[in-house]
């Protein structure tokens, strides 16, 4: 559904995204990451018509975003993450003025619009002047405009920015019910956002992207260790070298120690599950086991990993930071 090949942006000297490609299946969400400047915002624009690439190719619903930019316009929905609103129109007049603009039926329309102001939690404001309202509405307004054709593509800047916690998890209940209807590209700074709504992930970073997959296999990619994390009363020198001699063990790291109590995070290779012989070990070493559970890798964990890295490589090789 969203084919992207080697796709290149240049503002003079600066190369705002470089050789960048990666696809989207019909039906998948998809969360676009990477730092503040990293070349999401570009990319997006690309693929929205919204400018030119200076070297690359992109395909959305099939159709070239350069030679056949009406085609794409007519199959997407893009909300940026400013959203460029009317002010002086109203809610419900203004998503009918979109809703035709998109070639939307007379006959459609209303029910259009009804239906996305319901989807998007704007029908109480439906009267009221888009300029009145808080930014959290206005965001969803914009939401609901990107909607308003049915479109076959959502290309999504920030969705829930501006919104409450309530709104958040409205918003994201509403994407994660698009997949297998629409296909969704999104990005966002909030990561457990991601891993709450998207299948898989698209990293930039400088520019480039540095990692893509399934979410899972990310993580097994960058953190190929399972990890547990133990709380347990007794002497560390000790606790750490018995529980580092428990066969496949890789490494013990201390967290804590608060009222005599040591807390230790055990990683272990991916498919031993250390637990009953830490529980053991504590049992016939006479320590009290005050906590013990897995750890679950976080898409953060790895996207800080991620990008930690590709810094550390560039320092590596001569580059300098920005």
């Amino acid at each position: 559904m969203i084919e992207v090949q080697g796709l290149t942006k240049q503002y003079g000297p600066v190369t705002a995204i470089r050789d960048v490609s990666f696809s989207v299946a019909p039906g998948e969400i998809v969360g676009f990451l990477g730092p503040n400047g990293a070349g999401k915002s570009t990319a997006m624009r690309i693929l929205s018509c919204f400018m030119p690439a200076t070297s690359g190719t992109a395909r959305v619903a099939g159709y070239d975003v350069f030679t056949q930019s009406m085609q794409v316009r007519r199959r997407i929905g893009y909300l940026p993450e400013s959203v460029p609103l009317y002010t002086d129109m109203r809610v419900a007049p203004y998503l009918d003025f979109v809703a035709e603009v998109k070639g939307v039926a007379r006959g459609e329309r209303r029910r259009r619009v009804a239906d996305v102001m319901d989807r998007c939690m704007i029908a109480d404001v439906q009267n009221r002047l888009i300029g009145q309202l808080s930014k959290g509405y206005r965001q969803r307004v914009g939401l609901a405009q990107a909607l308003v054709s049915d479109p076959e593509v959502l290309i999504l800047d920030e969705p829930t920015i501006g919104l409450d916690p309530r709104q958040i998890t409205e918003i994201r209940s509403l994407i994660r019910a698009l997949a297998g209807r629409h296909t969704v590209i999104l990005s966002t700074h909030i990561l457990p956002e991601v891993s709450m709504v998207c299948g898989g992930v698209v990293i930039i970073n400088k520019g480039a992207i540095v990692a893509q997959g399934p979410i899972d296999t990310l993580v097994e990619q960058f953190f190929p260790t399972a990890r547990v994390e133990v709380e347990i009363v007794g002497p560390p020198p000790a606790v750490r070298e018995m529980i580092r001699a428990i066969p496949g063990v890789v490494s013990v790291h201390d967290e804590a120690t608060t009222n005599g109590a040591g807390r230790y995070v055990v990683e272990s290779a991916r498919e031993r599950d250390v637990r009953a012989e830490i529980s053991r070990l504590a049992a016939q070493q006479q320590w009290s086991l005050l906590e013990l559970k897995r750890v679950g890798t976080t898409l953060e964990e790895v996207f800080i990993r991620i990008v930690a890295g590709e810094e550390a490589s560039a320092v590596a090789g001569g580059e300098v930071a920005p």
